[in-house]
């Protein structure tokens, strides 16, 4: 069970606590260089447990379970706290952004609840490739988040508003991650309407 794979699976899970802290001062330019640092760390670990377990023959049904929960935990503690401390804000549309995190988190839970239930009547749903372009997406855009934080002077004039780059690049890369997660969840759902009569 403790193969090197599972144990950076782990390792995502037990960082989080410390990624909260990290981003719970959004002022605190430091404090989210250092977030943006660990927060890269755990998207790293995200690749290399899945390929080294399965390079060195190693997949295991712990990491098959851990997995995708701690993708679920990271994303959706990065998105509350960012909500909750008002990053997940920008221009044209103001605090609506949050509704892309909401539809991020809405799903998550739902396609959970469903592949428990599908489980319990012995039917797989593999993850598939879109599903996997949703996770980069949502990574990529909450990492950018962190980083416009980290780095407030990038600034840059998009049609006659001065922005952070990174933090709109993050913002722009959350709405097309909502999107994945919509048309993502609605495959899961299809599958799952069948074995429900």
């Amino acid at each position: 069970m403790l193969t090197l794979p599972n144990l950076l699976t782990l390792s995502r899970i037990v960082t989080v606590p410390v990624l909260v802290w990290l981003l719970w001062w959004p002022e605190w330019t430091a404090g989210y260089a250092l977030a943006f640092g660990v927060y890269s760390l755990m998207g790293i670990t995200d690749y290399f447990d899945g390929y080294l377990a399965r390079a060195q023959g190693a997949v295991s049904k712990l990491g098959i379970f851990l997995d995708p929960i701690a993708d679920k935990i990271m994303v959706a503690a990065v998105i509350l706290v960012l909500t909750a401390k008002g990053v997940l804000t920008g221009p044209y549309v103001g605090e609506l952004h949050v509704i892309a995190g909401l539809i991020i988190l809405l799903r998550e839970i739902a396609v959970s609840g469903l592949r428990e239930f599908l489980g319990g009547i012995q039917v797989s749903v593999p993850v598939s490739k879109l599903a996997k372009w949703k996770t980069t997406f949502q990574i990529l855009c909450l990492g950018a988040l962190i980083l416009g934080r980290a780095m407030p002077w990038w600034l840059v004039d998009v049609g006659g508003y001065v922005v952070n780059l990174p933090h709109t690049v993050g913002l722009t890369t959350l709405w097309a991650a909502a999107v994945l997660t919509l048309i993502t969840g609605w495959d899961y759902l299809r599958v799952g309407l069948k074995h429900m009569d």
